[in-house]
């Protein structure tokens, strides 16, 4: 029987030393390292590293012998189980493709993320997370006055705490995250831009991109901030097009890219291969 496996993420201040010393304190642990991944950024003098290992050790006494050694070198770290799964919160208005290939591709053994609850502004999609068996919250908008946004948001507050998520996903969810739970989720919430940052923003921005002529589009899927379809970006997709496709066939095209895009997203930050690196994002595949 092989020995557990393990993911350490970091990133630190770049220094001479710091491969040598996070490999010894795994060495003394039991340590045996399966694959290595690290990066070190010239322009802000920072290192970034993903180590995945077998170990006989448990995840308390792991994260306990390393926790000096990140305290030593300032670290940002990550030590988990990699059999554990991420819990994965679905937000999704009234276009349900993103939320029906993700479901699909949990079902299947795709993608290696649970799905404890589904939100919704709207009833539409209420059948088919029935269908997987997995709770659907309608948390509705009537006049989105402040304060009902407010009452909205401090409902999804509550089925995060309840269903101990750790990541939100904004699976064409068609409102805005107060900036206070966009700072309470920084780097735990991931949302699919239906357009070409950072081109074409607002509505239809698929039409937008028929009238200019592009011959490129694309979909990205960025993490949530304050800044309005700013925040890091983990993916993009593109297609190619020409003159002879309507702007309804564009919204095919982009629909399917939505849905890679934010699949692999989601699947890189389960596997705790995406870091943060102030406004970008270093992505060990």
């Amino acid at each position: 029987m092989t020995a557990p496996r393990f993911v350490l993420k970091l990133s630190c201040p770049d220094r001479a030393g710091i491969v040598h010393a996070v490999t010894g304190v795994l060495l003394q642990q039991g340590g045996n390292i399966i694959t290595s991944h690290q990066h070190g950024d010239a322009d802000h003098q920072r290192f970034f590293m993903r180590i995945e290992f077998e170990a006989s050790a448990d995840e308390a006494a792991l994260q306990a012998a390393f926790a000096p050694l990140a305290g030593e070198f300032g670290m940002d770290w990550e030590l988990v189980a990699r059999a554990r799964k991420t819990r994965v919160l679905l937000l999704v208005s009234k276009l349900g493709h993103c939320l029906n290939d993700l479901l699909f591709r949990v079902q299947t053994g795709h993608l290696p993320i649970e799905i404890p609850a589904i939100v919704s502004n709207h009833r539409d999609f209420y059948q088919l997370a029935a269908s997987h068996n997995i709770p659907f919250h309608h948390f509705p908008l009537l006049g989105g006055t402040d304060a009902q946004k407010a009452a909205q948001e401090a409902k999804i507050r509550e089925v995060i705490a309840e269903n101990k998520i750790d990541l939100v996903v904004l699976a064409r969810y068609m409102q805005i995250l107060s900036p206070e739970l966009c700072r309470d989720l920084s780097g735990r919430a991931i949302n699919i831009h239906h357009s070409f940052l950072p081109s074409f923003k607002g509505a239809k921005p698929y039409h937008q991109a028929y009238e200019r002529g592009v011959k490129l589009i694309g979909a990205t899927a960025h993490y949530v901030t304050s800044d309005l379809d700013e925040g890091p970006i983990i993916e993009q997709e593109v297609a190619r097009i020409d003159h002879s496709m309507p702007p309804e066939q564009l919204v095919g095209i982009g629909r399917d890219m939505e849905c890679v895009a934010l699949a692999r997203a989601i699947q890189w930050h389960a596997e705790h291969r995406v870091l943060l690196n102030g406004n970008r994002t270093v992505v060990f595949r």
